[in-house]
């Protein structure tokens, strides 16, 4: 089972950017969790500041990955264009978000990219991402069948 972890904007300060929302553990860091929690997942990660190779990332795991997990951060609540690159493939995607959305500032109760996901984990920090992976293990599984 290969997995795709696509991080938007400002994640690749993770561990130094507002640590009292964010922790402080780099993303890098915690991926090295996830691989040793799931040896038999290959996970390929991704992070970018850019919005278009977000989504040229996203377009290219169609063909290479069986499910996604997105943090698009800012962009969550912004982007027409990530919204509509999830809907245009076929994996399943989770949305991801490190801190609660929903208690945030108002303009981050809103996701646009949600519409298109299968899911949306937010709000136990990096864990929420291991929380997506069980998610995706779940509906890949139950599609192959």
């Amino acid at each position: 089972m290969r997995i795709e972890i696509i991080n938007g904007p400002n994640l690749n300060l993770l561990g130094r950017r507002e640590p009292e929302k964010y922790g402080h553990s780099s993303f890098e860091d915690y991926l090295l969790v996830l691989k040793s929690r799931y040896p038999d997942i290959d996970f390929k990660y991704y992070q970018s500041n850019i919005e278009g190779e977000i989504i040229n990332e996203i377009q290219k795991s169609e063909n290479s990955s069986d499910g996604i997990i997105l943090n698009a951060g800012g962009y969550t609540h912004t982007s027409v264009s990530i919204t509509d690159s999830i809907a245009a493939i076929s994996k399943p995607v989770i949305e991801v978000h490190i801190t609660n959305i929903s208690a945030r500032e108002e303009f981050r109760h809103t996701s646009l990219i949600g519409r298109n996901c299968a899911g949306s984990i937010s709000g136990f920090g990096l864990d929420s991402y291991r929380l997506a992976v069980e998610a995706l293990i779940e509906i890949i599984k139950s599609k192959k069948k």
